[in-house]
């Protein structure tokens, strides 16, 4: 039986203009030191720049490991089939969302769990660095909660989730929004009043 690692990175601490901060770089030569003990395969990463220079950090401890940029471990809102039941904090936070949003988001989002939340032929470990809300896309299908469920599952910067895809059972959460790689004082404390995601 084989076992499809997919191990899911949030992007580093990043500033205004979406570029790592200084603490964001040190997170992502961490969560490299960390990854650099697993047969990691491949990497996906979203085109954000945020996102691609933790890959280029966390990839320099990874050598010959083949990088790939992809709009579907992008940034973007997954599936909310219907806003208006939502709890009010929910329903607050997504205020001014469009449809055409909500489409490309649903879109996006399946088609992310239709190429990476498979079982393979093989044992395999593929790196995807990626932003909060997709991570938390991810945990909701593993767990098979409901679609907007999502929506509350935060990651820390550089924080690591595993999940365990096998043919024959459900996934497994294997690690979630796990820091033990981070030194103390880069440890995620909260989101800042304004974040990146």
């Amino acid at each position: 039986m084989a076992n499809r690692f997919l191990h899911l990175l949030r992007h580093g601490e990043a500033v205004d203009d979406g570029v790592l901060s200084e603490r964001g770089q040190r997170q992502a030569r961490l969560a490299g030191r960390r990854l650099a003990g697993l047969p990691i395969t491949a990497i996906h990463h979203s085109p954000l720049v945020r996102a691609v220079q933790t890959t280029q950090l966390v990839s320099e401890f990874l050598p010959g490991v083949p990088v790939h940029a992809s709009e579907l471990v992008g940034d973007y809102l997954p599936p909310v089939p219907d806003p208006t039941v939502l709890p009010e904090v929910y329903t607050r936070f997504l205020d001014g969302m469009t449809a055409q949003e909500y489409a490309v988001g649903a879109e996006l989002a399946t088609a992310a769990i239709e190429r990476h939340a498979v079982p393979a032929e093989i044992d395999t470990h593929e790196l995807i660095v990626t932003h909060n809300f997709l991570i938390g896309w991810f945990v909701r299908h593993a767990l098979d909660a409901p679609a907007w469920r999502w929506l509350g599952l935060n990651q820390g910067n550089c924080a690591l989730t595993t999940i365990l895809y096998r043919p024959d059972r459900p996934p497994a959460v294997v690690l979630f929004n796990d820091m033990g790689h981070l030194s103390p004082d880069l440890r995620w404390t909260g989101f800042p009043a304004k974040q990146h995601i």
